[in-house]
């Protein structure tokens, strides 16, 4: 198969390289997050969520969440609160730690955002959003 013709390859290596560089910011910039934390923490600035919805939104298996909340809340920065809904399920709720931490790691996550963009006009943007989105739908199933 031609060496340009590998997308899931491509695909792969790019996140990769991503989320190692984002890493690198956030660790640069002070940020004890990482990459993943800071997505679950940027979901519970909005509000709490259960463990079954944050594993639903990001695509992650509930042991694997379970583990990152774990971690999250013996470091001070999500906290486990009762479900007035369903007495079974706990919701995941921000700390203020949590939300002094998610705001330095914007920073970072928002100058990588950038440099994503950097070099490329607003059209091919957009057609990359597309094909991201179609990609993320075509595979959800």
């Amino acid at each position: 198969m031609p060496h340009d013709d590998r997308l899931i390859y491509l695909l792969s290596r790019a996140q990769h390289a991503l989320m190692s560089y984002l890493k690198k910011g956030l660790i640069a910039n002070d940020t004890t997050i990482t990459p993943v934390q800071a997505g679950i923490l940027f979901l519970l600035r909005e509000k709490g969520h259960t463990m079954t919805q944050l594993s639903r939104i990001l695509a992650i298996d509930n042991s694997a969440i379970t583990g990152l909340v774990d971690r999250l809340e013996k470091s001070g920065l999500a906290k486990r609160t009762a479900n007035p809904e369903d007495r079974r399920a706990f919701l995941i709720r921000i700390t203020a730690k949590g939300k002094d931490e998610i705001d330095r790691a914007y920073v970072t996550i928002k100058r990588v955002n950038d440099e994503i963009k950097s070099g490329f006009s607003k059209d091919e943007i957009e057609s990359f959003k597309k094909v991201l989105n179609n990609l993320m739908e075509k595979f959800a199933k």
